[in-house]
């Protein structure tokens, strides 16, 4: 991967480029108290990245460095539809989905009505099919709702997206050394938020693929898509599926290489970029092509690219 690349079997990206400028992340005033549904987290030092082999040096995971990261507060889930319907209710903000009239969706899920209008898909990925009509309120392109998913995390949320739900919310988008020391729940050095085993004994512990990706997906965790916030056991700071269900967009201009050289002290990613990084995985992640899913893992997309596996969390500083 490239500095100004993105991984199509992640997330599709539209392919353009916006300026290149860096957009600082929205203040927000110290909170008195936790504020609902917020874990908060004291900072200090911590191991952010890893040496692991089974990473991708590519994507800059490596090496393991020490970062010192100030206390902030960080939702405990991914946005929900209901919020981000609150938030379309009382701004009537078109998404990047809308002004587009399309978004990416992965072919097993549009509807047979709607896949004989499709007429293209990403070519270094063709599972992705660009769905007219496809946005956040409906996630498989017309005729399918987010009203029976409320408590499923908001997709089809460009970056820029993001931004103007977290500046509704008087909150921001982490910074990749908040979400990963927030993502780690305390635990040093280790490949998933809980430890080193993906199921340990048998357990799911995330929403990922299971079967032969791209076409058959036996969803033994029990989701095929999308799960509802919660459905996972929380890590040690209070944080819900921060792998696998879906990416999350963080406030850092992607660059494989900025940490080398950049600051250890709140780390704000590079000045400029094309691509925004992600992070987390998605209920499309596997390990035989994508296992994005370790808490130490990156990818990155255009700021005006969304997909159906593509979301947000918030944070507050303190």
């Amino acid at each position: 991967m490239t500095e100004q690349s993105t991984c199509p079997c992640c997330a599709a990206s539209r392919g353009n480029e916006p300026s290149q400028t860096s957009e600082a992340p929205t203040k927000t005033d110290k909170p008195r108290r936790a504020p609902k549904g917020m874990a908060y987290i004291s900072g200090g030092e911590y191991l952010m990245g890893t040496n692991d082999p089974v990473g991708f040096p590519s994507d800059g995971e490596g090496p393991a460095r020490e970062v010192t990261v100030s206390p902030f507060y960080i939702d405990e889930t991914t946005v929900t539809n209901e919020q981000f319907a609150q938030f379309i209710k009382a701004t009537g903000f078109k998404t990047e989905a809308d002004r587009y009239d399309w978004s990416f969706v992965f072919h097993l899920f549009v509807p047979p009505p709607v896949a004989e209008t499709v007429k293209q898909a990403v070519a270094e990925a063709p599972w992705w099919w660009q769905v007219q009509g496809a946005n956040w309120s409906q996630p498989e392109g017309p005729g399918s709702t987010y009203e029976d998913r409320l408590d499923h995390p908001v997709v089809h949320v460009a970056w820029t997206d993001a931004i103007a739900y977290c500046e509704w919310a008087n909150k921001r988008l982490p910074a990749e050394a908040e979400w990963e020391m927030a993502a780690r729940g305390g635990l040093e050095e280790r490949t998933f938020a809980w430890g080193d085993v993906l199921t340990p004994d048998g357990q799911h512990m995330c929403n990922i693929w299971q079967g032969r990706f791209p076409d058959t997906n036996s969803a033994e965790d029990g989701f095929a898509g999308s799960a509802p916030v919660k459905s996972y056991k929380q890590n040690g700071y209070g944080l819900y599926d921060v792998a696998g269900n879906v990416w999350e967009w963080q406030s850092d201009w992607f660059s494989p290489g900025y940490h080398r050289a950049g600051p250890q002290k709140n780390p704000k990613g590079a000045a400029t970029g094309v691509s925004k990084s992600i992070r987390g995985g998605s209920y499309l992640c596997h390990d035989s092509y994508c296992n994005r899913y370790r808490v130490a893992a990156r990818s990155s997309n255009t700021p005006d690219s969304s997909t159906g596996n593509l979301g947000f969390r918030c944070v507050v500083d303190a």
